[in-house]
């Protein structure tokens, strides 16, 4: 019997990132969603592409041997599925974990122990994401206590971090999915090697393009501090200059200055959190620059800087690393210029959490704005500086 992925969220990080290298492994791929209309359509097509672009010229892949489940109406069938695949991913979003977890816990409760366990591995911008679903899932409600004693036999959990860039869409592409030609997947290895906590027979996916490693904040957190800090802090400033794009944006020397400072300061907490050097933190960020710069990738500047709510929170791109750059007494005005920018980016169009941020600036005070929106405790060194943020705004907004 051929190996089989079932990959939950069949939207263009589904299609164009997780399944691609799942396809390339020799696996079959099954996709799990709640949209019918994209549940027919990957149904009714033998085979869709895979465009990567980069600076460097543009290769196309084909994708083949999938189908697809509609999990509103065919749950039975896709917990059979569950129940003897080899591995299970998902690119859902961070807040739709909750919804998948009932139908990943009655397929693995279903499961033979006789079987290697099932490799769960989440593929979410979100720090710890396995982990996360994995509490859904071990949830009294979805697995009864009696069951998690040798869950474990059942299922290994590894957290991931996730790096591609994927633009907005053509919408007459179909299912072809286009984003650049660079990746990082980067998974942690520990879950998959024998021990107390583990079963003795589990062993790790074999899945090309996967970065095996015991430890994975330095590569989360330099992602999320690097990446989702330069793509932002370009979106948010390109936005309040009225720029199209973040390649539009990048091309603006004030602005790219500005993402050029951002990083600068997260890099330094990252080589001394870390323990990553100086030199390869510097290619790090020379690499992204050029990446979020690709005029082949022409993403709106709204699309990126979308939910700034959750941009703004506090173990994010922003406040995350500028809380601990100031504890630590180093700069942090470049980060706080990029926030400065978020907390601007109100009432866009299509954007429910612009619009709820909006609301929030007029109706509280400073103080409680920085509480709700950025959970900063008042003893946080960074505080009165993000504090001073929100009253300009707040001011500038009356004026």
């Amino acid at each position: 019997m051929g190996k089989k992925a079932i990959h939950f969220g069949s939207g263009n990080i589904g299609r164009g990132f997780v399944a691609c290298f799942l396809h390339e492994s020799g696996y079959e791929v099954i996709f799990a969603d709640v949209v019918d209309k994209l549940v027919d359509s990957l149904n009714s097509t033998p085979s869709y592409n895979v465009i990567e672009r980069g600076v460097d010229g543009t290769v196309t892949k084909k994708i083949t041997n999938y189908r697809a489940i509609n999990s509103k109406y065919n749950e039975a069938e896709l917990v059979d599925e569950i129940a003897t695949a080899d591995v299970v991913t998902c690119s859902v979003g961070p807040n739709i974990l909750k919804f998948i977890a009932p139908v990943i816990a009655k397929g693995i409760d279903k499961r033979s122990n006789d079987m290697k366990p099932l490799a769960v591995i989440a593929c979410e911008n979100m720090i710890n994401a396995t982990d996360a679903l994995a509490g859904h899932i071990k949830h009294p409600k979805n697995t009864p206590e009696h069951r998690l004693d040798d869950h474990h036999e059942r299922a290994a959990y590894a957290n991931s971090a996730i790096d591609r860039i994927v633009p907005a869409q053509d919408p007459n592409a179909g299912l072809d999915v286009t984003l650049e030609k660079f990746y990082e997947w980067v998974v942690e290895e520990t879950p998959f090697k024998p021990s107390e906590d583990t079963a003795a027979d589990v062993e790790r996916p074999t899945i090309e393009g996967i970065k095996w490693v015991d430890n994975l904040l330095p590569f989360i957190e330099r992602k999320l501090f690097t990446v989702n800090t330069s793509h932002a802090t370009a979106a948010y400033f390109g936005y309040n200059r009225q720029k199209q794009t973040v390649d539009d944006a990048m091309r603006d020397k004030d602005i790219r200055s500005q993402v050029n400072a951002a990083i600068e300061e997260t890099g330094k907490l990252i080589v001394e959190k870390h323990g990553i050097s100086a030199e390869e933190q510097d290619a790090y960020k020379k690499k992204i620059i050029d990446r979020i710069s690709n005029p082949h990738l022409a993403d709106a500047v709204e699309r990126v800087g979308r939910a700034p709510l959750r941009k703004l929170g506090r173990k994010e791109r922003f406040i995350g690393p500028a809380a601990e750059l100031a504890e630590l007494g180093y700069e942090t005005s470049a980060l706080l210029a990029a926030a400065e920018m978020a907390f601007r980016f109100q009432n866009v169009e299509g954007d429910d959490e612009s619009k709820e941020l909006a609301k929030i600036m007029a109706e509280n005070s400073a103080e409680d704005v920085v509480a709700k929106v950025t959970g900063l405790q008042k003893s946080e060194k960074l505080y009165p500086k993000v504090l001073e943020v929100v009253q300009k705004v707040q001011a500038d907004s009356q004026d």
